[in-house]
C-alpha cells in the first residue's frame, strides 16, 4: 500500500467524492432497537411470529464481540413470542419510510416482521 492511500470494499472512480464514518457501538446497537420498533409499530404488527433480520456484515465486523447485542437489542422490542432468524449482507434493500421504494442501504439492519394476526 502506498502513502497517503486508502482501500476500499467497492470500486470507486477516482476524483470521486467519499464519506468517512466513525462507528459508535452504543448507537449501532441503539439503530438495531429502533430498527425493531419501527417494524412493529409502523405496521401494527404488535406480537410477530417471526422477525427475520438482515444486518450488514459491516456491522459485525464493527462490533465483533459486542455483536450478540444487536440480536439482544431487536429480541427486547419484538418479546420471547417471536422467532428469530437472519442472515449478513453485503447491502441491505429496503424501504427507507412506509410507503416509498425500496433502495440499497448499507450499514443497516433490515427487519422484516410476520404475523398470523
Amino acid at each position: 500500500m502506498r502513502a497517503k492511500a486508502c482501500i476500499f470494499a467497492g470500486d470507486i472512480p477516482e476524483g470521486s467524492k467519499v464519506r468517512f464514518m466513525k462507528a459508535n457501538f452504543d448507537r449501532l446497537i441503539d439503530a438495531a432497537s429502533q430498527a425493531a420498533n419501527i417494524s412493529v409499530t409502523d405496521f401494527n404488527i404488535m406480537k410477530p411470529s417471526l422477525a427475520i433480520l438482515v444486518s450488514c456484515v459491516g456491522r459485525k465486523l464493527i462490533l465483533s464481540d459486542r455483536i450478540d447485542e444487536e440480536v439482544e437489542a431487536v429480541k427486547d422490542v419484538l418479546g420471547s413470542q417471536t422467532t428469530i432468524c437472519g442472515f449478513y449482507s453485503y447491502g441491505e434493500i429496503s424501504p427507507l419510510l412506509k410507503g416509498t421504494s425500496c433502495e440499497l442501504h448499507n450499514q443497516t439492519m433490515t427487519i422484516t416482521c410476520l404475523s398470523e394476526e
